[in-house]
């Protein structure tokens, strides 16, 4: 049986994190935008499997790869957002994320301006991105233009800040650094930390 992409299903209710993010963009953001991921990535996979069975003559590879890589990571990152918040989250995160965010960045409020200017600043549509780097064997804050672009090979998303038009438009308007600031109401450091013990495992 061929290997396929599933939606998960919300960790809350549609309207669980209102006033910071609506019911409304819940409810569209997972079901239309994030299936809409799951279905290109699927796609592309049949294609591939498809080819691999009829021979890859005329097939272009290189555009059915980009839609793989494109949709599938749109998929992970999607997947991992709607864990990293909850309802009454926000505050600040302890056990080893705070200690690591410590060394790592200096000090709590360091982190979160760096991470929210990464996600204000992310040309057209993409993620900030704290991730772990186990090169390095700390975290660090990226962007991630799109779903894939200006990846860190080997790290790993931590935590995901969504800054796609579709996360906040409905709500903030153009107004992407209020929904960014709003954002961190919901933050769910309890998912975060799991993430980084388990990557450091």
């Amino acid at each position: 049986m061929p290997k396929r992409y599933v939606l998960p299903d919300l960790p809350y209710k549609n309207d669980a994190l209102e006033p910071t993010i609506s019911k409304e963009i819940m409810k569209f953001h997972h079901d239309k935008h994030h299936l809409g991921y799951v279905n290109g990535a699927n796609a592309a996979l049949e294609k591939l499997e498809k080819a691999r069975k009829e021979g890859f003559t005329g097939f272009d590879v290189k555009a059915t790869v980009r839609d793989l890589s494109f949709n599938a990571s749109g998929h992970v990152l999607h997947s991992i957002f709607w864990t990293n918040m909850r309802p009454s989250g926000g505050g600040k995160p302890g056990g080893a994320l705070a200690d690591s965010i410590d060394e790592d960045f200096g000090g709590f409020d360091a982190f979160k301006q760096q991470l929210s200017i990464a996600a204000k600043t992310v040309e057209a549509s993409g993620w900030g991105v704290l991730a772990y780097d186990p090169v390095l064997n700390q975290l660090m804050v990226i962007q991630a233009e799109k779903h894939q672009d200006l990846a860190v090979q080997g790290a790993t998303p931590i935590l995901v800040i969504d800054v796609w038009e579709h996360a906040y438009y409905l709500q903030y308007k153009n107004d992407r650094g209020a929904f960014v600031d709003n954002w961190w109401n919901v933050a769910n450091w309890d998912d975060a930390d799991r993430r980084l013990e388990k990557v450091k495992r």
